[in-house]
């Protein structure tokens, strides 16, 4: 088996790569478990240095790293140059908070001593997607790292060249040999490191067929687990909203990453006195949306990562119009070489068909009308999914019936969902549970001890912040 780069814009297989034989996988798992014992041993501060000079290689190289990404998986050149300076701040967030994170918390227990320690599991299995190949990997590498624990990389397969940066990203910022490793192996192979008793946890961003099938194998060996699954983000539009502003940030939303973004708006919802006009605007705003090569500044669109993903999205298309879903725009493959799909929009889609109740992964939108604000929340959370959700309204009583109603891991008040390493990051229903990014996303892959000393028998007084540092 191999591992091929492969040109989004022709189809073209750029350049492959072996995978790792067992015998590589058994070693590269063998110096993780021998690097743990190290680099729980190393001080904060020591790996809050390292942390910080992954985040200058990021900024420095930028343009090398977005390049990369974009010949990849196609996305436009400037959004992969921003990607990699995002991980750049994730990884000072973290260089800066964890020790502040992981001191030692007293609790009051009468005359005992009682505090909250927390401390690494080991070796944590990443399996990672395609569509933010150094984003999402960051967001789990620089909490587990600076937590003491070691990472190992199952990237998606077609971005192998990814893959490897981010290892050498590492071992250049200063970590440890064997701290951060990719594994270049297939479906099975992650099956059986699941199984293998040296992998402490198991966190997985993908789709959600894949991820109850890694929820499962971890569950029977009794593995932590986060699971970022799939999303069909609602995007609701009330009277009281700019509506300027929210057709212009509802496009970008749907738009943003050639529509390859699990949080991405992929349902818009607006409610009667407005839809017509909302319909109206929307639909045109997207139809002018600038389709062409990635690596051109004024490209809004590039083309979808693989043949596969292209194909999937136009016969969901295809099958939702067969349903009743009014088609207004696109909705027709192209002919010629890549994997390119026009923004297309439908309205209406019956219950039960693609566009109503599965996730579409490309540059396609769903529009729905709503009756009021109660109807609009009930048609929001309509969906098997729940990542993020945004609500437009100026309106304080629906702001609160939003933000409490809404079936979400985040909701974006008068803004577009994003991702941020301040604020905890996951969802609810089929999207998956547990939490990236913010403190809960260093909690995840923690051993979180309970500590009591008994008054009456001991001395030892719980590590201050500095001595957690030593």
């Amino acid at each position: 088996m191999a591992f091929a780069s492969i040109d989004p814009t022709t189809g073209r297989t750029l350049r492959t790569f072996p995978a790792h034989s067992a015998h590589e996988v058994e070693a590269r798992v063998k110096r993780a478990e021998e690097t743990f014992r190290a680099l729980r041993a190393t001080s904060l501060g020591q790996r809050a240095g390292w942390m910080n000079r992954a985040a200058e290689l990021l900024e420095t190289e930028a343009e090398r790293y977005g390049r990369m990404m974009t010949e990849e998986m196609g996305k436009p050149l400037e959004a992969a140059r921003a990607e990699a300076r995002k991980c750049a701040m994730a990884c000072r967030y973290y260089a800066e908070h964890a020790e502040r994170f992981l001191a030692d918390e007293p609790v009051d227990t009468g005359p005992d001593t009682s505090f909250v320690r927390y401390q690494p599991l080991g070796p944590v299995l990443a399996i990672m997607p395609w569509n933010f190949p150094f984003w999402q990997v960051v967001r789990f590498a620089a909490p587990a790292l600076m937590a003491g624990n070691v990472g190992l990389l199952k990237h998606a397969h077609n971005v192998p060249q990814c893959a490897l940066a981010l290892e050498e990203l590492f071992l250049r910022a200063g970590f440890p040999e064997g701290a951060f490793q990719t594994l270049l192996i297939d479906v099975q192979g992650v099956r059986t490191l699941i199984e293998d008793a040296r992998i402490k946890a198991v966190t997985m961003t993908g789709s959600e067929g894949a991820g109850r099938d890694v929820a499962q194998r971890s569950g029977q060996q009794l593995k932590k687990v986060v699971l970022e699954l799939g999303g069909s983000d609602p995007f609701v539009v009330l009277p009281s909203a700019d509506l300027e502003q929210a057709v212009e940030t509802a496009v970008k939303a749907r738009l943003i990453n050639n529509g390859q973004s699990c949080i991405a708006a992929k349902r818009f919802i607006a409610t009667a006195p407005i839809y017509e006009e909302f319909e109206r605007r929307f639909v045109e705003r997207m139809r002018r949306a600038v389709v062409g090569e990635p690596l051109e500044a004024r490209t809004e669109v590039g083309p979808l990562a693989t043949q596969g993903i292209r194909d999937g999205l136009h016969a969901q298309v295809e099958r939702s119009v067969a349903a009743g879903a009014k088609l207004l725009l696109g909705g027709v493959q192209p002919p010629g070489p890549g994997f390119w799909y026009p923004p297309s929009v439908l309205a209406h889609p019956p219950p039960g068909s693609p566009a109503y109740t599965e996730e579409l992964f490309g540059p396609v939108a769903v529009l729905f009308r709503a009756k009021d604000a109660q109807d609009a929340l009930r048609l929001a959370n309509d969906s098997p999914y729940g990542l993020g959700a945004s609500v437009w309204t100026r309106d304080e009583a629906e702001q609160r019936l939003f933000i409490d109603g809404l079936e979400a891991g985040s909701v974006f008040v008068n803004g577009m969902v994003a991702s941020d390493p301040r604020l905890p990051f996951g969802g609810v229903k089929a999207s998956g549970h547990g939490r990236e990014l913010a403190r809960h996303g260093l909690l995840e892959f923690l051993n979180i001890k309970t500590v009591r000393l008994v008054a009456a028998w001991s001395t030892t007084p719980a590590r201050t912040q500095a001595q957690a540092n030593e």
